[in-house]
């Protein structure tokens, strides 16, 4: 396993994006049999095959798709270790999957724009669970979960309540709190979730109050869009619902659902120079 070098990790990376060798060669300006020796040279040093090429379109194995993860990590430390090196600030990522921290999100942004003029932030959702930190997308990111990944670190920040997303038609809609099992009342309307990121799940209810009936969706956008049309109520945090207004749906405290925690991670191995600027930042604004 010596001897692997970047431009291998950026052959593997081009060809699982570009999805074929005769894009990713395009996108790496290289021909295709040069891009064809790097991959197999790469094959050879980590002693697993990565691409599978038994079948009409190429696909990556197991091993590649873990290889590529680190390797991505790795890309993403390189270049953020060049731009220091180059004294080039570039923006700091903020990742988050459906809020980032609420209320206190506009403090924290106009905080840091006085006191870290040249570290300029960029603010991105990233629709999986660890919100671009595992692919390097992001330098940090604010989470609902606790990420499995090992190469991420997480700390809790703060609670939040839970809150309902209903449909503004709905019965319950005017009312100022509302209880668990009265979301389960309708059994017509199924529990809108995100399986790689949400925070709901039927095992909040007791057995015998669970909903009968469950939608997956993909993002934040799929989940307003779904209960805003009457398709089927949510169960959010706090935070969801100070960052997400939508005409049609109204949000909803929920008395006897337990609090959801907010987490800041990041890398354990950072990817800008700023990083720990940034968590003390977030620290003392959540503390204030």
């Amino acid at each position: 396993m010596d001897d692997v070098e970047l431009r291998h990790l950026r052959a593997l990376d081009a060809v699982a994006e570009a999805g074929t060798i005769t894009a990713a060669a395009a996108r790496l300006h290289m021909t295709q049999p040069a891009l064809s020796r790097t991959l197999a040279q790469l094959e050879a040093r980590v002693g697993v095959r990565l691409v599978d090429r038994s079948s009409r379109h190429l696909a990556l194995t197991p091993a590649a798709t873990t290889l590529l993860g680190h390797g991505r990590a790795i890309l993403a430390h390189l270049e953020a270790a060049l731009a220091d090196t180059r004294t080039v600030s570039r923006p700091l990522r903020i990742g988050y999957t459906c809020a980032v921290l609420g209320q206190q999100t506009v403090p924290l942004l106009r905080s840091w724009r006085r006191t870290h003029p040249h570290v300029p932030l960029d603010v991105v959702r990233q629709d999986n669970s660890t919100a671009g930190l595992a692919t390097g997308d992001t330098d940090v990111a604010v989470l609902r979960t606790i990420p499995a990944d090992p190469r991420i670190r997480a700390e809790a920040l703060y609670t939040e309540d839970r809150v309902a997303a209903l449909p503004d038609d709905h019965p319950l809609a005017d009312r100022d709190r509302v209880l668990l099992a009265e979301l389960t009342s309708r059994p017509d309307l199924p529990l809108a979730l995100w399986p790689d990121t949400g925070t709901a799940s039927p095992d909040l209810w007791p057995p015998e109050q669970r909903p009968t009936r469950t939608v997956e969706v993909g993002n934040v956008d799929e989940w307003l869009n779904l209960i805003a049309t009457g398709g089927a109520f949510g169960l959010g945090a706090a935070g969801t619902a100070e960052s997400h207004g939508h005409p049609g749906v109204r949000f909803i405290p929920v008395s006897d659902a337990p609090a959801t925690t907010v987490y800041l991670a990041r890398p354990a191995h950072p990817t800008h120079p700023r990083t720990e600027d940034f968590l003390a930042a977030v620290r003392e604004v959540v503390s204030a």
